[in-house]
C-alpha cells in the first residue's frame, strides 16, 4: 500500500525496500491481475473505499513500472534499486571510516561470503543486496511456515545489524544535507 511504502521509506529504507520487493512479488503472484489483486487482497485492507482506490491505483502504478522495466517475472524497480545503491555506497565509505560499523560487517562479512559462494554466477552485485536478499528471503521463509536454520538466523541477525547502522547514517546524512542547504 502506497501511504505503509511512504511511511517506510520516511523512516527505515532497508524495510522500504524489502516491503517493495513483496509488493512486486505479490503483483507477480496474481499475474498482474489487478482484479484479482482488488478482490484478494485490497478489499481486505481496513481502509476507506477512497483509500482501496487509491492502493488499487498504486498497485496498477508499480505493475505498469515492472512490465515497461522488464521485470514481469524477476528482477526489482529501478526506483527501488536507487536506494540499494545509495545503502552500498555509504556501506564503502563506513568500512574505512567508522569503526562501529566495521564491527557490524566484520561478523556479517563471513555469512556475505558464504551466501556469494552458494549463488555463484547468480550473485548480487553488492554486499548490502546479499544482506537485503538474505532478510527478504528469511521473511518469505517464515511466511511459508518454513524451519529456518540456526545460522540463517545468525546471518539475519547480523545483517540486520548492518542494514540498521546503514539506516540510521542515510537518515543522518539526509538531516544533515537538509540542516547545510
Amino acid at each position: 500500500m502506497k501511504p505503509v511504502a511512504e511511511k517506510k521509506k520516511s523512516q527505515n529504507i532497508p524495510e522500504y525496500i524489502i516491503y517493495m520487493y513483496q509488493m512486486e512479488d505479490l503483483i507477480r503472484a496474481y499475474e498482474f491481475n489487478l482484479d484479482e489483486i482488488k478482490q484478494f487482497v485490497v478489499s481486505h485492507y481496513p481502509i476507506s473505499d477512497e483509500e482501496k482506490e487509491e492502493t488499487l491505483n498504486w498497485f496498477s502504478e508499480l505493475a505498469e513500472q515492472m512490465k515497461k522495466e522488464g521485470i514481469a517475472e524477476k528482477g526489482h524497480l529501478s526506483k527501488t534499486q536507487i536506494h540499494v545503491a545509495e545503502l552500498a555506497t555509504i556501506h564503502w565509505s563506513l568500512i574505512k571510516t567508522d569503526k562501529t560499523y566495521f564491527e557490524h560487517y566484520k561478523n556479517a562479512k563471513p555469512h556475505i561470503v558464504h551466501l556469494v559462494i552458494e549463488a555463484g554466477e547468480e550473485a548480487p552485485s553488492n554486499e548490502i543486496q546479499v544482506c537485503l536478499n538474505a532478510v527478504y528471503g528469511l521473511l518469505l521463509a517464515k511466511l511459508k511456515g518454513r524451519e529456518i536454520p540456526k545460522d540463517m538466523n545468525e546471518a539475519t541477525d547480523a545483517f540486520g545489524n548492518v542494514l540498521s547502522y546503514l539506516n540510521w547514517i542515510y537518515f543522518y546524512n539526509q538531516e544533515k544535507s537538509v540542516r547545510e542547504n
